[in-house]
């Protein structure tokens, strides 16, 4: 469980940085994006790659990448 926490972290933290969107995201944020995006990206592209803490992590930084990005967009939109 912890485990999976951290390598969340770490999946959300790498998402946030490709999207330019990191900084304005806390660790509870990171956490969600990585576990979140994980589900996302398997379900969408399978596990292949490496592996870890049961996440593939190419498609799950990848479907990270997709849930800031979808987040973010709407986060904005409501801003304006």
């Amino acid at each position: 469980m912890i485990w999976s926490l951290i390598v969340g972290a770490i999946i959300g933290m790498i998402a946030g940085a490709i999207t330019s969107k990191g900084k304005s995201m806390g660790w509870i944020a990171n956490i969600l994006a990585g576990l979140i995006g994980s589900a996302v990206g398997q379900a969408l592209l399978g596990t292949w790659g490496p592996s870890l803490a049961g996440m593939a992590l190419i498609p799950s930084i990848i479907g990270a990448v997709i849930v800031v990005a979808v987040v973010s967009f709407f986060l904005s939109k409501m801003n304006n």
